[in-house]
């Protein structure tokens, strides 16, 4: 079977984009040519009738440089003043961008939290359904001004990876696009093994896939390959297809979707009785 075409006919697509993929590694400010592709391909495919949810990280990073701190901050609470910053700065680009392409663009910060207890888990799917049937896209990041979860403990949910794939569940989506600074998965690191090969399709996440989860491999972003794989194993049970490509290049969207061979393509394989805070609970 040719996964891969099946691509072309998904409804209903989460995209998260990692810091990496949004910042100028040299300044920590934000790429604004590179946001100006991501908001045109996610409005397109829109206009396309498909339903849309980015998932955005950088809110930090983006405060970092507007507040003038010369490197990362390491400080929980400082973290946290950087993240209120720059989620509003960030939010405030996307809503112009997106109203260029005549798109209505919808804010929601959620925390574990949000999803770990039952009525709050309703209230966002109940949230998430109706933005999109009033035909608006939907943008979603960890709410790190209040939540100290992917702050303190970044395995839990890992630069956002693991809660874009937990969106995707909650939302039934079919499709997860990841982007981030890698190209996919690789049997062993290409970067310090010349002989990693490239692993184009997955039809069964198993234990030895899992464990070439490595550790983080960029200086912006907090989620490594072990954040991706979590977010295959959650989106994939629940039934959706996931994508791990490279964003340096947002156009690679369209591409994916069109069927090409970008990116490693996790085959989704709905388990029968899926229950989606059973996977939640496995990060706590």
């Amino acid at each position: 079977m040719n996964y891969r075409e099946l691509l072309k006919d998904k409804k209903k697509i989460v995209v998260k984009v990692g810091s990496s993929s949004l910042i100028h590694k040299e300044t920590g400010r934000l790429n604004l040519r590179k946001l100006e592709v991501l908001v045109r391909e996610l409005s397109d495919l829109h206009n396309q009738g498909k339903d849309v949810v980015l998932v955005t990280s950088g809110a930090v990073a983006v405060g970092s440089a507007a507040l003038g701190l010369e490197e990362k901050p390491k400080e929980l609470k400082v973290k946290q003043a950087c993240s209120a910053v720059g989620q509003a700065r960030l939010m405030m680009i996307y809503q112009k961008l997106f109203a260029e392409y005549n798109q209505m663009a919808a804010q929601i910060l959620m925390t574990k939290n949000t999803m770990v207890n039952n009525l709050n888990r309703m209230h966002a799917r109940n949230t998430f359904e109706e933005l999109l049937a009033m035909n608006t896209i939907p943008v979603v990041n960890e709410n790190d001004s209040i939540s100290s979860y992917e702050l303190e403990a970044l395995d839990s949910f890992g630069d956002n990876d693991t809660l874009s794939a937990v969106i995707a569940a909650l939302i039934g989506a079919d499709l997860l696009i990841l982007l981030s600074d890698i190209d996919g998965l690789f049997t062993d690191d290409p970067n310090t093994n010349p002989n990693a090969r490239f692993i184009d399709t997955v039809e069964t996440l198993d234990e030895k896939l899992k464990s070439m989860g490595k550790g983080p491999g960029s200086k912006v972003g907090t989620g490594g390959m072990a954040t991706k794989l979590t977010a295959a194993e959650i989106a994939t049970a629940a039934g959706a297809d996931m994508v791990i490509a490279n964003g340096k290049d947002f156009h690679v969207i369209h591409k994916i979707m069109h069927g090409r061979n970008y990116g490693t393509l996790f085959v989704g394989n709905q388990k029968e009785e899926f229950y989606l805070i059973d996977y939640i609970e496995k990060l706590l």
